[in-house]
């Protein structure tokens, strides 16, 4: 007889689908070392589940454990397999880890999937088809766009919290800003329970959910430190679904709720939510300064490794190291994990996280050094006595012009930089970063003019060289500096001595002065009391101290570049900033040294505009956020913009992702903050009270760097180039020394060019085929929300041009062939044919 046969005919119809999972974090309050042996022990708790309950389904995500269980318990991994093929362990997710969804950048987000669905497809034969994401603390708009490019439809999750988001309902579609949905559900209560009766989470779980539902999801086993369900929490689910206490209740997942719920009518009516999903713990966007620096210098060169590896794949038929940058990208990808990047880990989970990241960088930096030698010695370089050559390399797709700082030897009286064909471009000595007594020691600075994923050739010449005339386009325009201004053709910038920040910041090209009149102070120093997560904060913009200024000095004054230099303290810590404009620039570049030494205090620094009911814009990854001008702490990416009236300022850095945007009031104009610096004690979470007489360990205490810059700009900010930008002060142009010998190259070369708003955002050796000789990837995405027709992606690597139409921040891939008489083939984010059969993939009308 069937348990529907002693259900009570008085009992609720609705069917909850309890859907049994483990929820684990291979890092938070222990190391993941600790959370590498639980993998194992979780696993075979649900296999004995399984075991003694028949219909018992166990739902698993984030693919790092079970690669952890393969290479630690083939036993146990065989037994895993056994159940996937059988249907009762159901993989969702698709990821790596579950990350936090908001600080990656673009194709982080991208490679959680490439690695995560490809792994499950080689080991078990499936893939996952909804995405889930139980634990992070919030999740970016473009989220659906990168879940139905890796074939998944739908969506769960659990933060923000009914009382931390205007969302309303449980299920629901979202829809990206290039217009791709998924079915979302908003997890109830918890994404795990207590180890006993299920009654409370049942209870707590339908008393937040929208009724009108009618069935519904409901999370349970014991989770965090992992265990999943246990006996006694299967029991409790037979014994209510038996008495009918709550409805009928049944062992499920994900994917079965979803087909149920699209198949019973419910899913074509729900609310369309076209926004990110924010705001739950925001003092994560900006704890730890080291991890967010750190992973953002892997994903650069890990971006730059893969293209140069391409180019040296195809160039020199080298063997692309697709094992070596896969291991790199699994190391970055671990490290995005929703508890060690928002800085809410232990404090010796960073020891782990700086070593990881650290080896994935210097896998990075091999590669990419092997390349460049192998491109340098077939670049032509005749022999010109006395002179030494310089080759200069682009990693971005599009043409650069930068200042190149470069140290150099036995030249003791200085040096001109010319190009190949010796005509003099802008250059000036700079300080080295050796104190010897070695004269022939130095440094310069010099402006290089790059080629699309390409290099250039430049020479060092003796500072008593003859006669020089300038390269074509470099001649010098004006540059002028004093100890309050800094000023070319294009900007002019002032700094008030007494605050040592700018009264005014001219654009001359629309006579707008983007600071003049605006008040308010530069630095803000505050108390923070807040716990590592930030909970229950909705802003940091909160009044606070202005830092000291103690010395403005001017440091440099040449052709090429001026830097101004101000310091600045507060109680035990200390700020530098040095403001440097270029020749010809039409930014200002700061470059900014923080001594921090206190406690439970935080840093905005703020910069107010002269601008009139400005619009807010942020970054996010693969597109951008209008946002309220309202002083919410906010997550981004790497930039800011206000505009208004048909002008704007940009705040564009190398580090930081915690913003907000404050109105005017009084006393005070418009600006952008950034959170600089915050001090929690690490791992403190409220309601915890921290014992006064307790010894803490407190975050970013002692040295951090980082760069940002000002940007003025004519109409909004689609017009300044911001995403490139950021992309170029993030993974700069890398200089090297070399000798003269013949070669089959010439002076300059390109390998690949992007097309006006359509960004390249990888170039990459594909996952498929010939690992030695793989076919290209190239993936580009449309960045100024407007549709674009026949965007030319250039790729003389292997003599093709791709013309493809892109709408509003489309992200496109296309597998390029080596062959030239080879069609090049759209795929998804898998590298995957758009149109090919995968077991379990949803059709594309889901």
């Amino acid at each position: 007889m069937s348990t529907d046969d002693f259900r009570p005919p008085a009992m609720r119809r609705r069917t909850l689908h309890m859907v049994g999972n483990a929820h684990l974090d291979p890092v938070w309050l222990w190391p993941w070392q600790e959370g590498y042996q639980e993998a194992r022990a979780t696993f075979w708790s649900a296999i004995q589940r399984m075991d003694e309950y028949p219909d018992f389904v166990f739902t698993c995500d984030q693919i790092v454990l079970l690669a952890w269980v393969e290479e630690q318990d083939p036993e146990l991994f065989e037994r895993i397999r056994e159940r996937v093929a059988e249907g009762r362990w159901v993989m969702t997710g698709g990821w790596w880890v579950e990350p936090d969804c908001n600080v990656p950048g673009g194709e982080s987000f991208v490679r959680q999937g490439l690695y995560g669905q490809r792994y499950l497809h080689e080991k078990f034969g499936v893939i996952a088809t909804v995405g889930m994401n139980a634990d992070p603390f919030g999740h970016n708009a473009m989220l659906p766009a990168v879940l139905r490019g890796q074939r998944m439809d739908s969506y769960t999750f659990l933060r923000p919290g009914p009382h931390e988001s205007d969302l309303d309902g449980t299920a629901f579609w979202w829809e990206a800003p290039d217009g791709s949905r998924v079915l979302a559900y908003r997890i109830p209560f918890e994404y795990c329970s207590p180890p006993g009766d299920v009654a409370h989470q049942t209870e707590k779980s339908l008393g937040q959910l929208d009724r009108s539902l009618g069935d519904v999801m409901i999370f349970y086993g014991v989770g965090n430190h992992g265990g999943g369900p246990t006996k006694a929490n299967i029991e409790s689910i037979h014994r209510h679904d038996q008495r009918g206490s709550y409805g009928r209740m049944i062992m499920s997942s994900p994917r079965r709720y979803f087909d149920e719920l699209i198949a019973r009518g419910r899913a074509s009516g729900l609310r369309v939510w076209r926004d990110d999903l924010q705001h739950h713990a925001s003092g994560c966007y900006s704890a730890h300064s080291g991890i967010k620096q750190w992973v953002r210098r892997a994903q650069a060169a890990l971006l730059s490794a893969e293209r140069w590896a391409a180019v040296g794949s195809v160039v020199h038929g080298d063997a692309y190291p697709r094992d070596e940058l896969g291991h790199a990208w699994k190391q970055l990808l671990f490290n995005q994990f929703h508890d060690t990047l928002p800085g809410s880990a232990i404090e010796p989970a960073y020891d782990d996280a700086r070593d990881q990241l650290g080896e994935a960088v210097a896998i990075a930096k091999r590669i990419i050094t092997r390349v460049h030698n192998r491109i340098a010695r077939d670049v032509a370089v005749p022999f010109e006595d006395g002179t030494q050559p310089v080759l200069v390399f682009n990693p971005h797709p599009w043409p650069v012009s930068t200042d190149i700082e470069l140290q150099y030897g036995v030249q003791p009286t200085g040096v001109h930089v010319v190009d190949a064909d010796g005509g003099l471009v802008p250059s000036q000595r700079t300080q080295s970063v050796a104190t010897t007594n070695d004269k022939g020691r130095g440094a310069v600075v010099f402006r290089a003019d790059l080629p699309p994923l390409g290099y250039r050739l430049y020479r060092l010449l003796p500072r008593t060289a003859g006669s020089l005339t300038w390269a074509d386009g470099a001649a010098p325009g004006t540059l002028s500096a004093s100890e309050t201004v800094l000023e070319n053709d294009l900007l002019r910038a002032e700094l008030d001595p007494s605050t040592g920040w700018l009264s005014s910041l001219l654009d001359k090209r629309t006579g707008v002065d983007l600071v003049a009149g605006a008040a308010g102070e530069h630095t803000q120093v505050s108390e923070d009391p807040t716990d590592t997560w930030g909970h229950g904060v909705v802003t940091y913009a909160w009044p606070g101290e202005a830092m000291k200024t103690t010395r403005i000095v001017l440091r440099e004054s040449g052709p090429e570049r001026a830097r101004l230099r101000v310091e600045r303290s507060w109680g035990r810590s200390t700020m530098t900033e040095e403001f440097i404009l270029r020749q010809g620039a039409d930014e200002l570049e700061v470059r900014v040294t923080i001594d921090w030494r206190e406690q439970a205090h935080l840093l905005k620094l703020r910069f107010p505009v002269a601008l009139a009911d400005p619009e807010a814009t942020y970054e996010i990854p693969f597109a951008t956020l209008r946002r309220p001008v309202d002083g919410a702490e906010e997550p981004g990416q790497s930039w800011v913009d206000l505009s208004s009236g048909g002008a704007g300022l940009a705040v564009v850095n190398n580090a930081k992702h915690g913003y907000d945007v404050s109105p005017a009031s009084a006393g005070a104009s418009p600006s952008i903050g950034i959170t600089a610096v915050r001090s929690p004690v690490y791992s403190w979470h409220d309601p915890r009270l921290l014992d006064p007489d307790g010894f803490y360990s407190f975050q970013d205490q002692g040295v951090q760097r980082f760069t940002y810059l000002l940007v003025p700009h004519a109409g909004d900010w689609r017009a300044a180039s911001l995403t490139r930008r950021a992309a170029v002060l993030g993974s700069a142009p890398r200089a090297m020394l070399e000798s003269s010998h013949d070669g089959s190259l010439p002076a300059t070369g390109s390998f690949a060019a992007d097309d006006g708003p359509v960004l390249i955002t990888a170039v990459k050796g594909g996952e498929n085929g010939d690992p030695a000789a793989p076919d290209l990837i190239v993936r580009a995405v449309e960045t100024t929300g407007t549709a674009v027709t026949a965007a030319r992606l250039a790729l003389p690597l292997v003599e093709r041009v791709v013309e493809a139409d892109f709408g509003p921040y489309q992200l496109r891939t296309f597998r390029v062939p080596r062959d030239p008489a080879a069609p090049v083939v759209g795929v998804d984010l898998l590298e995957w044919p758009v149109d090919a059969e995968v077991p379990g993939s949803p059709s594309d009308d889901d």
